[in-house]
């Protein structure tokens, strides 16, 4: 039975659209609207134009979702997959290239920011969609 949308939790809304801000706001202020070309210079597989499209996509998919997400289970599981991918590649990166932070800082404060943290809070949504995703299968 699916539950009623006018039960959707206030809190689980506020985590959809703060995940897609994250995406969304975040990635267009440290791109400067997509002008940082240090940016995608740096990890050009995940950052190049057109990835740094599809993340703000995908911060608007969790948008749309934010008060019907119940009646998306496996969605849910694909915003958790992507997470995690995102989340994994950051700490790769950071185990690999790490220490030249300070080197991206010194050319732009803002690019060695973001590669500080970007992943971070990738993984925090990940876990958040992947817990939510277990909690509506079940009801």
């Amino acid at each position: 039975m699916m539950p009623n949308g006018n039960h959707v939790k206030p809190l689980i809304t506020y985590g959809f659209l703060f995940a897609g801000a994250w995406n969304v706001i975040g990635l267009l202020f440290f791109s400067r609207f997509f002008t940082n070309r240090l940016l995608a210079s740096i990890d050009p597989a995940v950052f190049s134009w057109l990835g740094q499209v599809a993340i703000v996509l995908w911060g608007l998919a969790y948008w749309s979702v934010a008060r019907s997400y119940q009646y998306v289970p496996w969605l849910l599981v694909v915003f958790f997959v992507e997470k995690m991918i995102y989340g994994c590649t950051w700490l790769a990166w950071l185990i690999a290239k790490g220490k030249t932070l300070p080197k991206i800082a010194s050319e732009s404060f803002l690019t060695a920011a973001f590669y500080s943290i970007y992943g971070a809070g990738d993984l925090i949504f990940g876990f958040f969609f992947g817990w939510l995703a277990l909690r509506v299968m079940r009801t």
